[in-house]
C-alpha cells in the first residue's frame, strides 16, 4: 500500500468511525471521515467526488444501516446503505486501484449452527438487516474482487449507540431490567476492532479475504448485561436489578439468530490478529465512561 494519502472512512459519525480515528491517531496514521452530506453511499456521483478529492490511500467502509428492527420496515433504505452504498463505495476504491475494507455482520447466519461460525459457513440471515449486509458483502466482491470483508458482532464503545450505552441509560430509568439470556455471542469493542482493521490495512497485501473478527470469548446478552452492571456498580454507581428472560418473551420486529459466535481463527492465523478478551476490554470503556460522568 502506497504511503501517499489518507486513509478515507466512510461513516463519520459512528462509533467504529470515531475508534478509528482515534487508533489512528495514536499509530500516527493520517485518516480522513467523511459522511453525509459530503459523502452520500446512495449518490455514486458522491462518493466519485469524495474519494477523488481525498485521493486515500485507503478505504474502510464503516457505514451501514444498522437498526435491525427498522429495516424490517424500511428494507429498501436498508438495502440502498448497506448493499448499493457498499458496490458504489468499492467500484470507486477498484476504480482509484486502492486495498478496501469492507464491515460485515454475524446477522448473515441464521444462528442454528452449535458452534461458532467460521467464514466459509452458509449463510441464510434471518432479517431484511442481514439480508442487505449478505448482498452488500455480495456487491463488494462482484465489483472489487480484491477487497477485504470483515465480519464482527455486538459491537460496543464509550460512545454511539450500543449495547453498553443503552443498559447504562436504563439503569437510570428502571427498577428492574430484563434481557434475553438465549441469543450467544462475542461483544466487540469498537476500538478493538479498529485495530484490527488498521492492521489489516498496514499489513502485508493481501486482497480478497474474509475473515471473522469479534472479541474474545463468548456470552449471552444477559450475561453481557450482568458484566456491564457488575462492572458499574464496582465503580461506585447505582444499577438496577437483571432479570434473564426468553427471547419468545422479547417481542422484536426482528428475528435475531440464536447463536451469533464468529470462529475469529483464521484471521489470527493468516495476520496473527486476535482481539482480547470480551471482559477486558468492557472494563476499559466502562472505565472511560465512568471517568466521563465524573467530570
Amino acid at each position: 500500500m502506497s504511503k501517499a494519502g489518507p486513509i478515507l472512512v466512510v461513516g463519520r459519525e459512528g462509533q467504529v468511525a470515531r475508534c478509528l480515528a482515534e487508533r489512528a491517531a495514536a499509530r500516527g496514521a493520517e485518516l480522513v471521515l467523511r459522511g453525509r452530506p459530503d459523502l452520500d453511499l446512495i449518490n455514486p456521483a458522491s462518493v466519485d467526488a469524495a474519494v477523488a478529492a481525498v485521493r486515500p490511500r485507503a478505504i474502510v467502509n464503516a457505514a451501514a444501516f444498522t437498526a435491525v428492527d427498522k429495516a424490517e420496515s424500511e428494507e429498501a433504505s436498508a438495502f440502498a446503505i448497506n448493499e448499493t452504498g457498499a458496490w458504489s463505495l468499492a467500484t470507486a476504491a477498484a476504480r482509484a486501484g486502492v486495498p478496501f475494507v469492507h464491515l460485515s455482520t454475524d446477522y448473515v447466519f441464521d444462528g442454528r449452527k452449535p458452534s461458532p461460525y467460521v467464514e466459509d459457513d452458509a449463510t441464510a440471515p434471518l432479517g431484511a438487516y442481514g439480508r442487505s449486509k449478505l448482498a452488500g458483502e455480495i456487491a463488494v466482491r462482484a465489483v472489487y474482487p480484491a477487497a477485504n470483508i470483515l465480519r464482527t458482532a455486538w459491537v460496543y464503545s464509550a460512545g454511539g449507540t450500543n449495547f453498553v450505552r443503552t443498559m447504562l441509560r436504563l439503569a437510570t430509568e428502571r427498577p428492574v431490567v430484563r434481557v434475553v439470556d438465549d441469543q450467544t455471542g462475542n461483544p466487540t469493542s469498537a476500538l478493538d476492532l479498529a485495530d484490527a482493521i488498521l492492521t489489516v490495512l498496514e499489513g502485508p497485501k493481501r486482497g480478497g479475504k474474509l475473515y471473522h473478527v469479534a472479541g474474545r470469548g463468548e456470552t449471552t446478552w444477559y450475561g453481557f448485561a450482568k458484566a456491564i452492571f457488575d462492572g458499574w456498580a464496582r465503580r461506585g454507581r447505582a444499577v438496577p436489578q437483571l432479570e434473564a428472560i426468553t427471547t419468545a418473551e422479547y417481542k422484536t420486529a426482528a428475528p435475531r439468530p440464536a447463536n451469533s459466535r464468529l470462529d475469529c481463527a483464521k484471521i489470527e492465523r493468516e495476520l496473527g490478529i486476535r482481539l482480547p478478551d470480551w471482559q477486558t476490554s468492557l472494563e476499559a470503556c466502562l472505565d472511560r465512561l465512568a471517568e466521563a460522568g465524573d467530570r
